[in-house]
């Protein structure tokens, strides 16, 4: 059993090791993430959940990664916490154009559209996610 123990963690060892160096080896910047916290207007949390989920609609249309949402079950004020990559240019064209498409709010007009369910939301960029080994990685040599 100890030589199983001491396997495992040899290989753990070294697929940390592995992913360190792939990332610090790496020529593409490590990726961007937008993290949203969002309080919802009262009354309108099935609102808000209902955007969210036409919203991820049209990114997947558009072949953009959809949001990972959390829910606040303790702690903090916020209602839901969402995860999403860091949309180019080209990325956000598409979304207006997939939305166009599905007969979805689209443009200037989806942000007044949030608005109607959140009382406030914060939008914090982000890089991510990446492991801790990563990001000590990232840092160089002293």
């Amino acid at each position: 059993m100890k030589q199983l123990v001491k396997l495992a963690a040899a290989a753990a060892v070294g697929a940390i090791a592995c992913g360190s160096v792939v990332y610090a080896q790496a020529a593409a910047p490590p990726p961007r993430a937008i993290v949203t916290l969002y309080h919802a207007a009262p009354g309108q949390q099935e609102g808000l959940l209902r955007w969210l989920a036409e919203q991820d609609r049209v990114a997947r249309a558009a072949g953009v990664a959809p949001v990972q949402l959390y829910v606040h079950t303790d702690g903090d004020s916020w209602d839901y916490m969402g995860i999403a990559p860091a949309t180019t240019e080209a990325q956000d064209e598409a979304m207006d154009a997939a939305a166009k498409k599905l007969g979805v709010t689209s443009g200037p007009r989806v942000s007044l559209e949030l608005r109607k369910y959140i009382a406030s939301h914060t939008d914090t960029y982000a890089i991510g996610p990446i492991s801790p080994e990563q990001a000590v990685a990232a840092l160089g040599s002293r």
